[in-house]
C-alpha cells in the first residue's frame, strides 16, 4: 500500500514538472512575441521618438527597443533594456550600461540558451548579425567566439574605443540547470 502511495506521488510530482515547463516555456514565448511586436513598433517610429538618434538614445529599462536579426538562423529576436530574469523573459537583453549601435562603444547582448539563443552554437566566423534600431539598421560579422566560467566579467569591458558587439548566454547549451559557463561571441561592425 505505501509503495502504491509514494509510486502515485511520484507520478504526480513528474506531471506537475511537465506542467510547469510547459507553462514556461509557452509563457516565455508569449512575451517574446509581445516584445518583438513593441520592438517592431519603436522601429518603426524611427525619428518621431524622442531620442530617435544614436548619441542620444536612452530606453527605459524593459522597453522592447530594437530587434536582433540573424540571418544564419532565420531569427528575428527583440532587443529589451536590461539584463534582469523579466527582461530575458521578453527577449535579448540590452546589458545596462553598456553602448548601442553608432555610439562607439561595446555593445552587451545577452539571452538564455533555451529560449531566444538556442541555436547560437550554429554560427560560425563570419557570419552576420543585424540590430535594427529606431535610428537605424547596422551589420556586424562574427570575428570570435570563446567560452569562459559563469563568473568572469572580464568580457563586459564598457570600453568606448570601438564599437563591437559582444553576446552572450550560458554554456554548455545542453546543460540542465544552472550552467557553470557562458558562451560569447564577439562581432564587428562591417
Amino acid at each position: 500500500m505505501k509503495m502504491k502511495v509514494f509510486s502515485l506521488l511520484l507520478i504526480a510530482a513528474g506531471l506537475l514538472i511537465i506542467v510547469y515547463g510547459g507553462w514556461k516555456i509557452y509563457d516565455t514565448n508569449r512575451q517574446t512575441g509581445d516584445s518583438l511586436t513593441d520592438a517592431k513598433k519603436a522601429v518603426a517610429a524611427g525619428g518621431s521618438l524622442d531620442g530617435s538618434s544614436a548619441e542620444s538614445f536612452k530606453p527605459a529599462m524593459g522597453e522592447a527597443v530594437g530587434i536582433l536579426y540573424i540571418p544564419r538562423l532565420k531569427a528575428e529576436l527583440p532587443i529589451v533594456e536590461g539584463t534582469s530574469a523579466d527582461d530575458l523573459e521578453k527577449g535579448v537583453g540590452h546589458y545596462k550600461g553598456s553602448y548601442y549601435p553608432k555610439q562607439n562603444g561595446q555593445i552587451v547582448l545577452s539571452g538564455h540558451r533555451d529560449t531566444v539563443f538556442r541555436r547560437t552554437g550554429e554560427l560560425e566566423l563570419g557570419d552576420r548579425l543585424e540590430v535594427e534600431m529606431p535610428y537605424g539598421r547596422y551589420a556586424y560579422e562574427i570575428i570570435k567566439t570563446k567560452i569562459v566560467d559563469q563568473d568572469d566579467t572580464s568580457i563586459i569591458t564598457l570600453q568606448n574605443k570601438k564599437e563591437e558587439l559582444v553576446l552572450t548566454t550560458c554554456y554548455p547549451f545542453s546543460y540542465i540547470g544552472n550552467a557553470p559557463q557562458r558562451y560569447i561571441i564577439y562581432a564587428k561592425p562591417l
